[in-house]
């Protein structure tokens, strides 16, 4: 580098990297001061190797198998045979290193070229687009048939269902009354104990995080930061600026953007950027579902981080975030394969849909998941800012391409694996849908994904049973069919009440204390229901310091009767169109704008003010400027 650059450029990018614990060549790349071909070109040149630009190869070139291209992504090594002669083309990640090899090892030195990361990844999206698909559509399946979604979906024991219909047959065609009352029964009982697990979250104590010492950043690990964008070229320029203002060095940041074929709005929205952050843009292989976490599965074998997590494009994490998910894991034991940060809606006055939103949020992210992570039960993630230890999550085999609520699959998943996962208090701000298309079709397919879960780990109860333990079970019956369930029975509960309150008697003729019993029984589900969420929804709000948004709470009632619509939709589109995946569009509420703006000011302020540490390679968020 020095016929290229600078002394003092040269100078300054041996302190960071001594500070930051990276080789000094990602300080310069990071910094803007060279790009990274002209920097391997030119090391190339220096140790007398050649530079492979991997143009014009095709895939016969490499001797791998598809699998073992794959993981090339990983390694960063692609061997070829394009000269009869097998050859290894590296894209180092730590120079250093591999000249020490090269010096040890002189003969297998001579087979080696030097290549870039981005080149090296666009080979392999090309070589083995094919094989990169059917790795991100169908590699759960393919391990684990029975824990996937994917089509054929009905894995019955024919036998014993049969049986079960046999019964249930018999059973409404010789005794109606005592059936109906027995599975009504049977069902309230059900959803009072799904509202009595909400309550715990409630009264448990909650343990805020303490606060770890300080990791210097030289004792960071590389993180992954992955989204999925589809038509999201107006949401871009915020999420970016979000990333720019994360407190962790932009030299052990990597940024991975996965967009769709036929959506170039994003990707120009990706490359207009102009800020200080290395991305990468990834097209993902139009086969298959175009679901979210087959794009999640297209970024996975790129990813080069110890650590990983999945960013919605609204969100805008604080910058704190990744050194707090860091601080759980590091007082945790390594099975802790995943660190839920909390979220919440900075849309709150846009309707009172949103801030039914908030409140919901405030009491799922603040009060209840809190209480299911510290008694150690399985929860379903949330979508959004999931931190994940790379190694736990490629060992689970990543994200199910056909389930369209793949964080609560996935959270199920690390249960059964003998993973456990936790929260931390650094929290995402998101935007939720102000109107009510847009929350009736988002809401669809939470309740759609939730019957997926369901129903793939109900395949083989006996094994789930084995897998989780009895209470863990039960845990997971209450969240992820309760969830589901309760909406679906709610508006048949209410109607029944109501008939039972007019007419002074069920539908069906039954005895006085039936007609006492039932009539008790609905109406104190229905009264429970919506005071436990409503009390909920209060307590998660009050430690948000959002209490100017609890009015909202008064209309539980019509919220219940919007979710049981939802869900009853869902079950129509779970039986008849089970992978459509219809997504919610972001970017349109007025608060939702403004406070993209407001973090995109904060950060071009902050770069001002870094100025003159920039331009000795000091990044603006490093311990010294601030």
């Amino acid at each position: 580098m020095r016929d290229l650059l600078p002394p003092d450029v040269l100078a300054a990018a041996e302190q960071r990297a001594r500070t930051v614990g990276i080789g000094a060549d990602r300080v310069l790349i990071a910094a803007g001061a060279i790009t990274e071909e002209a920097y391997f070109r030119a090391l190339a040149a220096s140790v007398g190797k050649q530079f492979e630009t991997l143009d014009g190869l095709c895939r016969a070139h490499c001797p791998l198998d598809d699998a073992q291209l794959i993981d090339a992504l990983d390694k960063d090594i692609l061997p070829l045979a394009d000269t009869g002669v097998l050859t290894l083309v590296v894209a180092p990640r730590d120079v250093r290193r591999l000249l020490e090899f090269m010096r040890a090892n002189p003969v297998l030195a001579q087979r080696l070229r030097f290549t870039t990361a981005e080149r090296l990844h666009r080979f392999v999206l090309k070589a083995g687009n094919g094989a990169l698909a059917t790795h991100a559509a169908n590699a759960l399946q393919l391990r684990w048939p029975m824990l996937s979604a994917a089509p054929p979906r009905w894995h019955i024991n024919v036998t014993g269902v049969s049986l079960a219909a046999c019964a249930v047959v018999a059973s409404v065609a010789f005794a109606p009354a005592t059936t109906i009352l027995t599975f009504e029964l049977a069902l309230a009982t059900g959803f009072l104990a799904w509202i009595a697990l909400r309550l715990v979250g409630a009264f448990m104590r909650q343990h805020r995080d303490r606060s770890a010492p300080r990791l210097y950043d030289d004792e960071l690990p590389v993180y992954t930061i992955i989204s999925a964008l589809y038509d999201e070229a107006g949401s871009v320029r915020g999420l970016l600026a979000s990333f720019e203002r994360l407190d962790y060095p932009p030299e052990k940041l990597q940024i991975l953007l996965v967009t769709e074929k036929d959506d170039p709005d994003t990707r120009a929205a990706i490359a207009a950027y102009r800020g200080d952050l290395a991305i990468e843009t990834i097209i993902a292989p139009p086969t298959g579902p175009r679901t979210k976490p087959k794009a999640l599965n297209v970024a996975l074998p790129f990813a080069r981080g110890t650590f990983t997590v999945v960013f919605d494009a609204e969100d805008r994490p604080e910058p704190d975030q990744l050194r707090r998910a860091l601080d759980t894991f590091r007082k945790a034991d390594d099975d802790l394969a995943c660190v839920q940060a909390r979220l919440t809606i900075n849309n709150r006055s846009d309707g009172w849909l949103a801030a039914m939103f908030t409140a919901e949020y405030a009491a799922h992210f603040d009060i209840f998941l809190p209480a299911m992570a510290a008694l150690q039960l399985p929860f379903p993630l949330g979508g959004s800012s999931n931190h994940f230890r790379t190694a736990s999550l490629r060992a689970v085999g990543g994200w199910d391409s056909y389930n369209v609520t793949e964080d609560a699959d996935l959270g199920m998943r690390f249960a059964r694996f003998g993973y456990r996962m936790a929260m931390t208090d650094s929290t995402t701000f998101e935007e939720a849908p102000g109107r009510l298309w847009p929350w009736l079709r988002q809401r669809t397919r939470w309740f759609k994904g939730w019957l997926q879960t369901w129903f793939v780990h109900m395949r083989e109860p006996r094994r789930l049973l084995r897998d989780l333990g009895p209470f863990h079970f039960m845990a997971f019956q209450l969240l992820v069919g309760g969830n589901a369930l309760a909406a679906l029975v709610h508006p048949v509960f209410l109607g029944i009440l109501i008939y039972s309150v007019r007419n002074g008697a069920p539908m069906w003729k039954s005895s006085g204390v039936a007609v006492a019993l039932l009539t008790g029984l609905y109406g104190t589900t229905a009264v429970t229901g919506y005071l436990t969420s409503a009390f909920l929804g209060w307590r998660g709000l009050a430690r948000r310091g959002l209490l100017s948004a609890s009015w909202v709470l008064a209309l539980t009632p019509v919220h219940w009767l919007l979710l049981s619509l939802a869900a009853w939709r869902a079950l129509y589109q779970f039986l008849f169109n089970p992978y459509h995946w219809e997504k919610t569009e972001h970017g349109m509420a007025a608060r939702t704008h403004s406070a993209t703006h407001a973090v995109r000011s904060l950060s071009l302020l902050e770069r001002h003010l870094s100025s003159l540490d920039a331009a000795t390679l000091v990044p603006a968020h490093s311990a010294d400027a601030t």
